[in-house]
């Protein structure tokens, strides 16, 4: 996999095959998370110092880098920070702007199930030498266990993801609420449209495993914001 800083020897065909990964990963999805993306890659070509990997520009130039208000700019970076794609490395202070970082290993993490589709030369290049692929959520602090609620089987499967992974229970699934179900259709309620759409992308079948563990009857998870 990537280097986490693109410089040096072979670096330009690196940044090529990243933000090749990151476009195609895009369209793999729906429109919100395809403009999330999009701006990202904006910033990496326009703004970012590869070999220092920092960023460092106001909002009020993003905002106009991406046809948009500094309030959006705000809630996308929020999104990037919240998926461990983009970290704060200096808070800005007396006038100075925040800057920030990249972790391309959650990037690419994220983009892993499209590689195939782009070619079997992609994947190798990208593979090379066997490497760790298990990448933790980013989770401020230690997770509480959550209540084991036995009244609903929202509430017993809870238990069993934070069980399964304690990470990913406090950065995905700990804010999700129940919010009804029809006959073996379970709908749960997220914070955000972001939140839903990548639960429902990337973890429909980690709930729904969870769910039939505890109530065989659910046939499926529907995330809904």
């Amino acid at each position: 996999m990537l280097q986490k800083k693109l410089a040096g020897p072979g670096a330009a065909a690196r940044k090529y095959d990243m933000i090749t990964a990151l476009g195609a990963y895009a369209l793999s999805l729906g429109k919100h998370d395809q403009r999330l993306i999009l701006r990202l890659i904006t910033l990496l070509t326009a703004r970012y110092n590869w070999g220092r990997d920092e960023l460092s520009i106001g909002q009020r130039e993003i905002a106009k880098l991406w046809s948009c208000n500094e309030r959006t700019v705000k809630r996308e970076i929020a999104k990037l920070r919240a998926l461990g794609w983009m970290n704060v490395k200096r808070q800005g202070a007396r006038g100075r702007v925040t800057t920030y970082g990249f972790d391309t290993h959650h990037m690419l993490a994220a983009t892993n199930g499209i590689w195939a589709e782009i070619g079997s030369d992609f994947v190798i290049r990208l593979e090379g030498a066997p490497a760790e692929t298990v990448v933790p959520f980013p989770v401020k602090g230690n997770v509480a266990a959550p209540e084991i609620d036995a009244a609903t089987e929202w509430g017993l499967a809870r238990a069993v993801l934070y069980a399964e992974d304690a990470g990913r229970f406090g950065a995905w699934v700990q804010a999700l609420q129940r919010a009804g179900r029809a006959g073996g259709r379970l709908t749960l309620r997220a914070p955000s449209r972001f939140h839903a759409a990548y639960v429902q992308t990337h973890l429909e079948s980690v709930l729904l495993r969870a769910c039939q563990s505890v109530d065989s009857d659910i046939s499926a998870v529907e995330i809904v914001d």
